[in-house]
C-alpha cells in the first residue's frame, strides 16, 4: 500500500489483491524454507525463511504501518520479541522495567541480570522519585508497559520517555494491552514496541507470535539482524494466521471495549467489589493521563473482590469467562495471577507490586455484553460464602435482573 489510509483500512486492506503469480485477492502462504537463485554470486530478495519470508514480509509491513514504525521483526511469541530488545544492551549495561509488568517479562530480566549480562531495577514508573532516582547514574534501556499487567497502571509515555532518554535510554514499550488500534507510543517518544501478537492483534487464541517495531530505520536493521543470527523470527503460517486476525482488529476492540467499560461500572457500583482497576473508571489514578494518549481504554480490567464473596469459589462459578491464561482474544477469559501469569514471580516481588494471591483479572470478548453481565452476576451469588451455585446463567437471570 502506497497510499496514505487511515489505519483501520491498513489493517483491512494490507496485500488483499496483491498476489503477482495469480492475482488472488487474500494473500498467500509461503511455505517454502529455501529459495531458488538465478545466480549463486547475487543474492535475491529471499534465500532461506529464517531471514525473510514473504508472508511474514507482508505482516511486518502491515504492523509497521500501524505503529508508525521504519521496520518490523515478526517473531516466534512476544518473550522473543521482548528478548530481542535485550541484544540492543551492552555487557555489564542497566536496564529498568516496570515493578509490575507481566510476570514473563519479569522472569526474563531477572534471569538474564542473574547470569550477569546486565544489571536490572524494577520500578514503580508512576512514583516520580522513583523513578528519576532509578535514572540516576544512566540507563541502556528502559521498558515501559502501559497499562500494566495485571493492574492496568498508566505510565504518562512522553514524560517518562523523555526521561529515559536524557538519561541515554533506548526507550521501549509493551503496547500489547492495547494494539495500535488503541495507541502508539512511537509518537509519544518511544524508540521501540513489542507486542504479544498471540493477544489482540490475531484475537482468535489460534497462534502464538510476537512483533518487535523500531521507530528509527537503523535500529529496525540491528534488530532484523539479530533476529536472523539467532533465529527468532516467526514462521511464515503463524504469520499467515496473525495477518488474517489483524483484519479485524478494529471492530474487535471496539466490541470488547464497549463491554468492558460496562462491566468496570457495573462492578464499581457492586458492593461485593472491593476495588476495580479499569482506566475507563473516572476514578482511576491514570484516567486522565490515559484518556489523553490512548484513543480508547481496552478490554483488560482486574477486581478485588470484598470478603463475602470467595475468589477462587467465583472464578469456577463463571460459565462464560473461560478459567485460562492469555488475552485478547475473541472469547472472555478469566485468570487469577498470582496463581497463573505472574507465578514466575516471588511472592515478595508480587507484594511490591501490588499483584495480591486474590486479584482477578478479566479479558474481556466478544459475547453478548448482558449475557456476560448475567454470568458475572450469578457467580458472585454462587461464591457467596455459604450460598448455593446456580446451575447456569439462565437460572440466575430467570431470578434476578442484569441491566
Amino acid at each position: 500500500m502506497t497510499e496514505a489510509y487511515r489505519r483501520e483500512t491498513t489493517a483491512a486492506a494490507r496485500a488483499v489483491g496483491a498476489d503477482p503469480g495469480h492475482r488472488a485477492v487474500a494473500p498467500p502462504i509461503h511455505l517454502s524454507a529455501t529459495y531458488r537463485w538465478e545466480d549463486p554470486r547475487i543474492k535475491p530478495s529471499y534465500d532461506y525463511g529464517r531471514s525473510g519470508n514473504p508472508t511474514r514480509t507482508e505482516l511486518q509491513g502491515a504492523l509497521a504501518e500501524l505503529e508508525g514504525a521504519a521496520g518490523c521483526v515478526v517473531s516466534g511469541s512476544g518473550m522473543a520479541a521482548i528478548d530481542l530488545t535485550l541484544c540492543l544492551v551492552p555487557a555489564g549495561g542497566r536496564v529498568i522495567a516496570p515493578h509490575d509488568c507481566y510476570g514473563g517479562t519479569y522472569r526474563l530480566f531477572e534471569a538474564r541480570a542473574r547470569k550477569g549480562q546486565f544489571d536490572v531495577a524494577f520500578v514503580d514508573q508512576t512514583d516520580d522519585a522513583a523513578y528519576e532516582q532509578a535514572l540516576q547514574g544512566g540507563a541502556d534501556l528502559v521498558l515501559i508497559e502501559t497499562p500494566s499487567n495485571p493492574l492496568l497502571r498508566i505510565v504518562d509515555i512522553e514524560r517518562r520517555a523523555a526521561q529515559a532518554k536524557a538519561a541515554g535510554a533506548i526507550v521501549v514499550a509493551d503496547n500489547t494491552f492495547l494494539s495500535p488500534a488503541r495507541q502508539r507510543p512511537l509518537e509519544l517518544g518511544c524508540d521501540i514496541v513489542v507486542h504479544s501478537t498471540t493477544k489482540f492483534i490475531n484475537g482468535h487464541s489460534d497462534v502464538v507470535g510476537g512483533a518487535t517495531l523500531a521507530k528509527d530505520a537503523a535500529i529496525a536493521e540491528e534488530l532484523a539482524w539479530w533476529a536472523n543470527c539467532t533465529g527468532v523470527t516467526g514462521a511464515a503460517f503463524d504469520s499467515y494466521l496473525t495477518l488474517r486476525g489483524l483484519r479485524t482488529l478494529f471492530p474487535r476492540i471496539a466490541a470488547q471495549e464497549a463491554s468492558a467499560g460496562v462491566i468496570a461500572e457495573r462492578l464499581h457500583a457492586d458492593k461485593r467489589a472491593a476495588r476495580v482497576y479499569y482506566p475507563g473508571l473516572k476514578n482511576h489514578p491514570g484516567h486522565d493521563t490515559a484518556a489523553r494518549q490512548q484513543s480508547g481504554f481496552g478490554s483488560m480490567l482486574s477486581v478485588e473482590l470484598g470478603p463475602e464473596v470467595d475468589p477462587i469459589e467465583f472464578v469456577k462459578a463463571l460459565r462464560l469467562f473461560t478459567i485460562a491464561e492469555s488475552l485478547g482474544g475473541f472469547e472472555s477469559l478469566v485468570c487469577l495471577p498470582a496463581a497463573m501469569t505472574h507465578a514466575s514471580m516471588s511472592p515478595e516481588a508480587r507484594r511490591t507490586a501490588g499483584i495480591s494471591e486474590t486479584l482477578i483479572r478479566f479479558s474481556v470478548g466478544l459475547e453478548h455484553c448482558d449475557d456476560l453481565l448475567a454470568d458475572i452476576d450469578q457467580a458472585l451469588a454462587a461464591a457467596a460464602r455459604g450460598a448455593p451455585a446456580y446451575a447456569s446463567t439462565e437460572q440466575y437471570a430467570a431470578t434476578a435482573c442484569s441491566g
